[in-house]
């Protein structure tokens, strides 16, 4: 190896990952924050000892630029290890790693109304009210707000509107990708019980009763054809390709990244197969990721 090449390749090896700190009241929306970072493309540790931050970067400054941005979730969890966040963060400045710390914040009423609703108890508490709790929390957080890069006070906002402020900070010039699963299945076994759009193909004729055509499955062009030659079967996919241009859109501006679009007919072996075949084609055209699962081919 050259000279060159060699100080490249370590230079890629030891490139110092981007890191978030996450903190922040509990009940205030870190685990939220945590997931729209991790949904970007973040590599995301929940609860790690602050003295293990700086050996989280060392990790990352290995991986030959795999793991390129860290996002640490940091709280009153870790109890006794919590006193060590301040020589972790000198640590990390004077290896000159480049990090954020956001801090997530919310009213004393919002919290309360938020624990009540879930009915656990604040985790500073003890067996004191949840108000003790949250003004324990808010005098061991002090000092970490003062030093916070971005405060969010989610007091009036719900999950989405959180998750646009994350985005907005943290996406860049590139919109939020959306992750698709198309999945065909019979409906003779059954809805997919995390389909979040289903699709009926039964109003096409089934290839089941063309005798030449039983045997195979929609993955077999000429039962695809068949499917696809049947009056409204084009018309169909381009125009339910359509809407789903337009439930994209919207599933991004409300912070919904992951999508299950199960497509069904009888059995999920002839006419939801060659749909779903077709229309993940599609959708992998417009530069949604895309997964195809055929859940119940071969079942019969």
């Amino acid at each position: 190896m050259s000279t060159g090449t060699k100080e490249a390749g370590e230079a890629a090896e030891s490139a110092i990952p981007e890191l978030v700190i996450i903190s922040g009241m509990s009940g205030a929306g870190r685990s939220t924050a945590a997931k729209c970072l991790e949904d970007l493309g973040w590599f995301v540790v929940d609860n790690l000892p602050p003295a293990l931050i700086p050996t989280m970067v060392e990790l990352g400054a290995r991986s030959q630029g795999n793991v390129a941005r860290i996002a640490v979730v940091v709280d009153v969890r870790g109890r006794r290890f919590f006193d060590n966040l301040r020589e972790s963060l000198a640590d990390l400045d004077a290896k000159q790693v480049t990090r954020r710390i956001v801090f997530l914040e919310s009213s004393d009423e919002a919290l309360v109304r938020r624990f009540e609703s879930v009915r656990r108890p604040h985790p500073l508490q003890g067996d004191g009210r949840i108000t003790d709790g949250i003004a324990a929390e808010r005098d061991l957080l002090r000092e970490l707000r003062g030093d916070a890069d971005l405060v969010i006070d989610t007091s009036s906002l719900n999950v989405h509107e959180l998750r646009a402020k994350m985005d907005a900070q943290f996406a860049g010039d590139e919109e939020p990708e959306l992750r698709a699963t198309v999945m065909s299945f019979g409906f003779k076994y059954g809805l997919p019980v995390d389909a979040d759009l289903v699709v009926d193909m039964r109003f096409l004729p089934n290839p089941h009763w063309v005798p030449e055509l039983r045997p195979f499955t929609g993955l077999n062009e000429e039962v695809s054809n068949y499917v696809f030659n049947q009056p409204g079967a084009k018309e169909f996919l381009d125009r339910y390709t359509e809407l789903l241009q337009l439930i994209a859109s919207g599933y991004r501006r409300e912070g919904k990244r992951y999508v299950t679009i199960a497509v069904g007919c009888t059995g999920g072996k002839h006419r939801s197969v060659a749909t779903t075949e077709k229309l993940a084609a599609r959708l992998a055209s417009e530069g949604v990721e895309t997964v195809v699962v055929h859940r119940d081919m071969g079942r019969e």
